[in-house]
């Protein structure tokens, strides 16, 4: 009932109507009275029927109209803002004079000898001049602010895709044309699409087309309008758009989902993100396979407030665990991870667990009090430069650290445990990339320990676009300041993938994993950073190496210019997920392994470096590392490329 009666107000609720609803009223009177006598003179040739007759429709037609366009509250409702909706009412009005027109003539018409096809008339007529003068009134506004903005002064915009979001995008840019944007054309590969006018708008040619009619047309901003298509497709509309003319601003058009959740408009329309340049299509999550292994368990995820724990957790708290146990050593972010929890996720119980790793007794009592079912094990030390100066830390927190966990994981029964390792385990040439080698060795070896039901396996992936320390938020930091840009080697290249994908892969992972794999994400084709860094200078609206300079400082003790994501030895295969890969690795020897980890633990507590180093190299087949030069600027000032996932 409440629906209706907004929809449909009562006389009291629109009465006394305010001038100008007075004023829409009168016109629509005239209407009704215009409306009547046309149908007669369309039905007798230009004569109004039988005398009388017309009379006697106007005064028993008009006040019904008047009527049924006060109930439909029409005279409230905005003309220049016409819409759909409103184009429903008015058929509403019409059908209504025309049921309205056919009773009256089957009770009189006989008498009067007027027949009941102009009852059809009236109601059409009736509703082609309301709608009429609303369109009119809608088109009079528009191209009234347009000559407000001036069209000499409106940027012209070319549109790069014409399908359902290009059109909208169009019509917004029509309606509003306040914003100073002027669409002038379309860019479609459809061929059936070549020519044609979508919104008005012409469509020149395809992408391949971008240069010549950006130049043709002088073209000032582009807006792609393709949320369907991958990031490998953008990339190459923006080649084609800087090949025409480097400074042009383009920006991209938000998913169709928002569209129909009537969220967007053409305020919603963004800067292109540097997650649109990943060169590859978004991951999607086999959802049922998730929730078959973590709908009501009990889920503990260390590293929880970090920037891949946090998104497990909020990922997770999809699929309806029965408690969530939130293990981290930084209070202030596992504090605000249980904000977030109360706000979007009220009905998951979780409990905030403050602890590190290294304390073993610690990790066996928060084990024995909260008996998790699965465990996701996210926290580490990742910052590649920072470790090579403290590499006991990396020992003490992701060597010895991980095997308190995966002991006690395999002492209290976990039925999966899932271990987050990076592309820089493979040939590592620097101690976070060793240290976490030797988890994913000690994640096989408890795999071959493990007991019936239980499973552990790692999952390695590249580079996290926008967590911690990585690369994009120091860039635009930087950016920011005014720069320089620093980049270690304008030959480094990177895989990369976004926090939500990095999640996804881990849950995916660990729903379809078998005892001691490691899961690789299909992460596309690698990227330059110094490309990346370009990207988001331009996207700040800057011109790189004119407005922001970008600085080249050598590559840093650690690093290396392309990431692997496998050994030569390891075999892989593809599973039932087509962007997720297993390598299988070989068999560990575990006498070796502990000899080593109990070596390296020594070596740890006596900060020796050297030995530290040595251990790893003597244990990991194609471990070499580079010399270690501290210098000021090796962890503070340089972005991170090559930071592994984050804690």
């Amino acid at each position: 009932m409440r629906g209706n009666s907004q929809n449909w107000p009562s006389l009291a609720g629109i009465l006394p109507l305010s001038a100008r609803g007075a004023v829409k009223l009168t016109i629509d009177v005239s209407l009704f009275l215009v409306a009547t006598p046309l149908a007669f003179a369309l039905r007798y040739d230009g004569g109004f029927g039988p005398p009388g007759a017309l009379l006697v429709a106007l005064a028993i037609l008009v006040p019904f109209k008047v009527l049924v366009d006060l109930l439909a509250g029409l005279p409230n409702r905005s003309w220049s803002g016409l819409t759909f909706r409103d184009l429903g009412s008015l058929i509403f009005l019409g059908l209504a004079a025309l049921l309205f027109g056919l009773l009256f003539l089957a009770l009189f018409g006989a008498r009067l000898g007027v027949p009941s096809s102009v009852a059809f008339l009236d109601g059409a007529i009736t509703f082609t001049l309301m709608a009429s003068v609303r369109a009119f009134t809608r088109y009079r506004h528009e191209h009234f602010t347009a000559r407000i903005v001036g069209p000499d002064y409106r940027k012209r915009v070319l549109v790069v895709g014409a399908g359902e979001a290009g059109a909208l995008v169009v019509r917004e840019l029509h309606k509003h044309p306040e914003t100073g944007m002027l669409p002038v054309g379309f860019l479609d590969d459809d061929p059936r699409k070549q020519g044609q006018r979508v919104s008005g708008v012409l469509v020149m040619g395809q992408v391949d087309d971008a240069a010549e009619v950006i130049v043709n047309q002088n073209i000032d901003e582009v807006l792609i309008a393709m949320p369907s298509k991958g990031g490998r497709t953008v990339r190459n509309v923006l080649d084609h758009v800087r090949e025409a003319r480097p400074n042009l601003v383009y920006k991209i058009v938000p998913g169709m989902y928002e569209v129909l959740s009537g969220r967007v408009d053409v305020r919603r329309i963004r800067e292109v993100d540097i997650d649109d340049l990943l060169g590859r299509d978004p991951i999607r999550l086999d959802t049922d396979a998730i929730l078959g292994y973590l709908g009501g368990k009990r889920v503990m995820i260390t590293g929880a407030g970090g920037s891949i724990g946090s998104e497990l957790v909020r990922q997770i708290c999809r699929f309806h665990p029965a408690e969530l146990i939130l293990f981290g050593h930084g209070e202030n972010s596992i504090y605000s991870l249980e904000r977030e929890l109360d706000r979007d996720w009220p009905g998951v119980q979780y409990h905030g667990v403050i602890g590190a790793i290294q304390n073993g007794a610690r990790l066996d009592y928060v084990f024995s009090r909260y008996r998790p079912d699965i465990v996701f094990h996210a926290a580490a030390h990742k910052h590649v430069p920072l470790m090579e100066e403290n590499p006991e830390e990396a020992v003490f927190n992701n060597v010895i650290g991980s095997r308190n966990l995966i002991n006690l994981a395999l002492k209290h029964g976990v039925t999966h445990f899932v271990n987050i390792s990076t592309d820089k385990a493979v040939n590592p040439t620097s101690v976070m990339g060793a240290s976490k080698r030797m988890v994913e060795f000690l994640v096989q070896e408890a795999a071959r320990r493990a007991g019936p039901g239980q499973t552990f396996v790692s999952v390695r992936f590249g580079n996290v676009l926008g967590s911690r320390g990585s690369v994009i938020p120091i860039f635009k930091s930087q950016i920011a300041a005014g720069g320089p840009v620093t980049i270690t080697h304008p030959d480094m290249v990177r895989y990369f993938m976004t926090i939500p994908e990095a999640a996804q892969l881990v849950l995916q992972a660990s729903g379809n994993g078998r005892n001691g794999e490691v899961y690789i994400l299909d992460m596309g084709e690698p990227v330059r950073i110094v490309d990346l860094a370009r990207d988001l200078i331009r996207l700040s609206g800057f011109e790189p190496d004119v407005d922001i300079p970008i600085r080249y400082t050598g590559m840093r003790p650690g690093e290396r210019l392309v990431e692997e994501l496998m050994t030569e030895k390891e075999r892989t295969s593809q599973t039932s997920h087509e962007k997720i890969f297993v390598a299988r690795t070989e068999p560990v020897d575990a006498e070796a392994l502990n000899s080593t980890i109990e070596a390296l633990q020594s070596a740890a507590m006596s900060s020796n470096h050297a030995r530290i180093r040595a251990l790893f190299e003597g244990f990991l087949e194609g471990c070499h590392f580079t010399p270690v030069v501290p210098t000021k600027s090796s962890s503070s000032s340089l972005p991170a490329p090559d930071s592994g996932p984050p804690s």
